[in-house]
């Protein structure tokens, strides 16, 4: 399969997000060996867009390189510059599986209580509410209510 073709546009903006990020695979003087296509690949499930810096002098090669690991990795080839490569693939839908069961998690809060005489730093505390809990305006942590049905739907139950 051929690597994915772009517009300049979006080309244009994919060397723009790629301009401050550093090389996450060099290729040595063995050139394209198996594992390094095996970690191209990898980086590139993980991050999407990733530079590669190539070590070798032949501008021959290179450019060579650059192409087969488009084409064999179904990427994009965002740009050749001297021995770096830029690539970009888009990342792969995530499957989710929506959990009935699951519960909100718990989550640090921090509270401030202010003195009642004025001038004194207020007190900072840290508190962890639970999931089957609320933090009342007051700092308080207080058990949550079960959601209270309306009349129709109870005579429905």
């Amino acid at each position: 399969m051929p690597h994915i073709e772009l517009t300049p546009a979006e080309r244009r903006e994919y060397r723009a997000q790629a301009h401050h990020l550093d090389p996450v695979v060099l290729i040595g003087a063995d050139g394209l060996t198996p594992a390094v296509r095996k970690e191209v690949e990898a980086a590139l499930s993980a991050h999407g867009l990733i530079k590669v810096r190539m070590a070798s002098d032949d501008r021959v090669a290179r450019e060579e390189a650059f192409r087969s690991l488009a084409d064999e990795l179904h990427a994009a080839p965002i740009q050749h510059i001297g021995k770096l490569f830029i690539l970009w693939r888009p990342p792969a839908a995530k499957e989710r599986v929506a959990d009935e069961e699951r519960k909100p998690g718990p989550r640090d809060v921090k509270i401030l209580k202010f003195s009642k005489r004025g001038g004194q730093r207020p007190e900072v505390k840290q508190l962890r509410v639970l999931g089957n809990q609320r933090l009342t305006p007051g700092g308080q942590i207080k058990r949550a209510k079960p959601k209270q049905k309306s009349a129709k739907k109870q005579s429905l139950d």
